[in-house]
């Protein structure tokens, strides 16, 4: 599977200059218009920085396993974690993105972008704005194009203001799902097992092979009761460990499938299981297909 596509191969790809504030700023940030940017290298896969895209005509979004057909005015929200693709539908090439890294936030306040909902792992990454929120968005990026250009100290203060804007105005799109209805204690668990889930994804190499498959594996890494943790989880996300890790696998499985030219059993491996057989029937059981056909 191909490397995450950096900072400087996107520029390379998509403008004819690699701004200065990219080796002099702590993290990276920019704003575009979709119109100025060359159309070349938007092929499939994971960048090494977050991407929020205002689309306008329509274009097919293809990310991690899923495709969606998007139309005007919808915000798309991209992350490093989740390889994607935008490939036009029409002809019209308009709309406005811009592009931060992670250390973009590293010293604004501690925030961790994942805690944010349009951020993290599973979440909804589109938005069909209502013709206000449309209007709200517009204003915002129209304010980071007004903003990086010019030389005022803290203008990368206003700009991460200007992303977290961006960030609201989507969620306010989505029903509110409130931790305060489950206890401390469970929605804790819930968020360490999500991050222990995530943090073996994506599978990179055939070297790398996932160490956690079980609901066993989970507790003891978090040193708590199988039952515990399990309570835990269908409190939080009404879904049982084993359903939870499985979806996972799966959904990794099915993007390996399709993206490299790795076989079958190279899959099975990195993905935790010794024996091929074990693999195919987990496939077959969750996809109701063997992997050898979900290929084709």
């Amino acid at each position: 599977m191909r490397k995450n596509l950096s900072v400087a191969e996107f520029y390379s790809c998509h403008s004819k200059y690699l701004p200065d504030n990219i080796r002099k700023e702590v993290g990276h940030f920019n704003v575009f218009k979709v119109s100025d940017m060359q159309s070349r290298c938007s092929s499939f896969g994971r960048k090494e920085f977050y991407t929020i895209i205002l689309v306008k005509g329509r274009c097919k979004y293809h990310y991690a396993e899923q495709t969606v057909t998007v139309e005007d005015n919808t915000l798309v929200f991209c992350t490093p974690d989740v390889p994607y693709e935008l490939e036009p539908v029409t002809m019209k090439k308009s709309g406005m993105l811009c592009i931060f890294t992670a250390d973009f936030f590293s010293r604004y306040g501690g925030i961790q972008l994942q805690e944010y909902p349009v951020f993290s792992a599973g979440a909804q990454s589109f938005y069909k704005l209502t013709p206000a929120r449309q209007q709200e968005v517009v204003r915002i990026f129209h304010k980071m194009f007004a903003e990086i250009s010019t030389d005022y100290l803290y203008k990368y203060d206003v700009l991460r203001n200007c992303v977290l804007d961006l960030v609201h105005e989507a969620s306010k799109l989505q029903p509110e799902v409130s931790l305060l209805q489950h206890s401390n204690a469970a929605a804790r668990i819930a968020a360490m097992f999500t991050e222990l889930l995530e943090r073996q994804f994506p599978v990179a190499s055939l070297s790398q092979q996932i160490a956690l498959r079980t609901p066993g594996d989970f507790a003891e890494a978090l040193s708590i009761h199988v039952n515990h943790l399990n309570k835990a989880l269908k409190e939080i996300t009404g879904k049982t460990t084993s359903a939870l890790i499985a979806e996972r696998i799966i959904q990794e499985a099915r993007l390996l499938l399709k993206r490299t030219q790795w076989n079958v059993s190279e899959i099975a491996n990195c993905l935790g299981f010794e024996e091929l057989p074990h693999f195919i029937h987990f496939f077959r059981k969750n996809v109701q297909m063997t992997p050898a056909a979900y290929r084709k």
